[in-house]
């Protein structure tokens, strides 16, 4: 991981050479469209006051949770003792970013969503907020933290979303090869290293249409994930990418005849 320091210096870069986040000078009618409604869609659904009570309760609670971590950092997946607060203070992404992720999947109408990364389940509810006829598809590692998840998913009324725990390297490739369909959306917030970058990146592709879109997390994290990000633009089958800093957003689209990448602030 980067020092603070330099993940400073590398966003004031990105600002500075971003393109407007209004969509001024984007000439993609497809790219334009995306900023329009979905990095300037409403901030204000119905649906987020019921998330975001849960996340308001969760950054305050002081139950501690044996957690397996098999996340970028660990080597060993040992145990350790955390506070459901911490948890939440570390993991969860901010409402601007968890509203993006539910205004993408609007955009897109995306009925089959993968999650790699459920966490407490701030982002996962989201994701299933947004296509109620849905099915979101969440993993996670930590036993403990996905049985808290599933209780807030069941309390706010979604039900839609399946949860399957354990190691991604062994749940994901057997899910994978059971898929009856192309995913429409896939975000990755779980192992933040360029290794299981693209390694999920590889399983996906082989089950990845032209619709699908891939959201993945903290692309300039690490000195690891921005060669992975970097991989993945160029990857044949990648026709456009957006680079929001804390997120990258790659897709498949047949009719973008020539490749294209976007640096958009958000």
């Amino acid at each position: 991981m980067y020092s603070a320091s330099v993940i400073v210096f590398k966003y004031l870069h990105y600002l500075l050479t971003a393109e407007n986040g209004k969509g001024h000078g984007i000439h993609s009618p497809f790219v334009f469209s995306l900023v329009k409604d979905v990095l300037n869609g409403s901030q204000k659904e119905p649906v987020f006051k019921n998330i975001e009570s849960v996340r308001k309760r969760l950054l305050k609670d002081n139950a501690i949770l044996e957690v397996e971590d098999h996340g970028a950092g660990s080597v060993t997946g040992a145990t350790k003792y955390r506070k459901v607060k911490e948890i939440a203070r570390a993991s969860l992404k901010s409402p601007k970013y968890a509203r993006l992720l539910f205004h993408l999947v609007k955009f897109s109408q995306a009925d089959m969503i993968i999650e790699l990364g459920t966490s407490l389940g701030i982002t996962t509810s989201y994701l299933a907020a947004a296509s109620p006829r849905g099915k979101v598809y969440s993993f996670e590692g930590a036993s403990s933290v996905m049985r808290m998840a599933d209780r807030h998913f069941h309390e706010t009324g979604l039900n839609h979303i399946e949860l399957i725990q354990g190691p991604f390297d062994q749940t994901l490739p057997d899910f994978i090869k059971g898929m009856s369909q192309s995913p429409d959306l896939v975000f990755m917030d779980g192992h933040h290293t360029y290794e299981a970058t693209i390694r999920y990146f590889s399983l996906l592709l082989t089950r990845s249409d032209e619709d699908t879109i891939l959201v993945f997390d903290d692309i300039h994290w690490s000195r690891g994930m921005e060669k992975a990000w970097q991989e993945i633009k160029q990857h044949p089958q990648v026709t456009l990418t957006i680079d929001l800093f804390f997120m990258g957003l790659v897709f498949f689209r047949k009719s973008q005849l020539t490749k294209q990448h976007f640096i958009i602030r958000y």
